[in-house]
């Protein structure tokens, strides 16, 4: 018998496991995944440095197939959570992983008052305009008159600009980036994460089961920030948010000064120091605080 020359094997990076991927082959979805992993190496974070928080669907997957922290929550409550995670362990690098319908549907309401709390935390969200997990019905993102699974006559609203609610809300950090181009979105989200406040990347995610449009519609419509434009200006931020339907900018349209965090204005009303560095309370004291409740 002849030996068989065995495969080799990719040699794994710092954040890769082994969890098997439950994409479809081929899904923008791995672009967006390349571009944490470089972003990470760009930062210098570890694995033990991050936490990443997510809801339900396709983008709330993401953080399975990375290797760090991660806490994986109710449809649409992943920023309650990270904001929590943040003011309780400011050590961590903490990090939404979420979608359209995700954070702009069921989560809608904790985005709006996330915007206007400004927690030290990065809000990525995969905008493919459909709810992608339960076979593409419409989200709040789709366009208005576009048929999908449920909305058989067309959608009859419009569609929600999470880029211009995002710089009305409060955040001072707000992009758009787009999963075929991972080198861009590499710097979006390193940026993102160096922010200090609640910083929103939108990244346009074409979904190639159930989106409407194929890639190369995208590749048309897709493009940079104009050269010499300036993010600090509120007002442009939002004309470059608000284009005509179907043109996509791509960059950071506003960054402006942080501000007092949430995490920050917590730690000053209730304690001095993080919670995670508080010392465990001892079991016979728990008992002795429960005591008082018992009749």
């Amino acid at each position: 018998m002849t030996a068989q020359a065995e495969t080799p094997r990719r040699s794994a990076g710092p954040f890769d496991n082994r969890v098997e991927i439950q994409w479809c082959p081929g899904c923008p979805n791995f672009g967006i995944l390349k571009a944490f992993k470089q972003a990470f190496e760009k930062l210098g974070k570890s694995p033990e440095e991050l936490c990443l928080v997510s809801g339900i669907g396709q983008a709330a997957k993401l953080p399975h197939y990375l290797r760090c922290n991660f806490f994986n929550g109710l449809h649409g409550r992943a920023l309650p959570v990270a904001t929590a995670i943040k003011a309780a362990n400011p050590t961590l690098t903490t990090i939404v992983v979420t979608g359209d319908g995700d954070c702009y549907g069921e989560g809608g309401n904790h985005f709006l008052h996330a915007l206007r709390r400004n927690p030290d935390i990065t809000v990525v969200v995969h905008n493919n305009e459909i709810y992608a997990l339960t076979k593409g019905q419409a989200s709040p993102t789709t366009a208005r008159g576009e048929r999908r699974s449920i909305q058989a006559d067309g959608v009859q609203i419009e569609p929600m600009n999470a880029a211009a609610t995002a710089i009305l809300g409060g955040s001072t950090f707000v992009a758009r980036g787009y999963a075929g181009h991972i080198d861009h979105l590499t710097e979006l989200i390193t940026e993102a994460v160096r922010h200090p406040g609640m910083a929103c990347v939108d990244v346009i995610q074409p979904c190639i089961t159930w989106g409407t449009h194929p890639l190369s519609w995208y590749k048309e419509r897709v493009e940079p920030l104009p050269e010499g434009y300036d993010p600090s200006d509120r007002t442009s931020a939002l004309s470059q948010a608000m284009l005509p339907e179907n043109r996509f900018r791509t960059g950071i349209l506003y960054r402006g000064s942080p501000g007092a965090t949430f995490g920050s204005r917590f730690r000053e009303t209730i304690t001095d120091k993080p919670l995670a560095g508080l010392k465990p309370l001892q079991a016979d004291r728990v008992e002795e605080f429960l005591d008082v409740f018992r009749p």
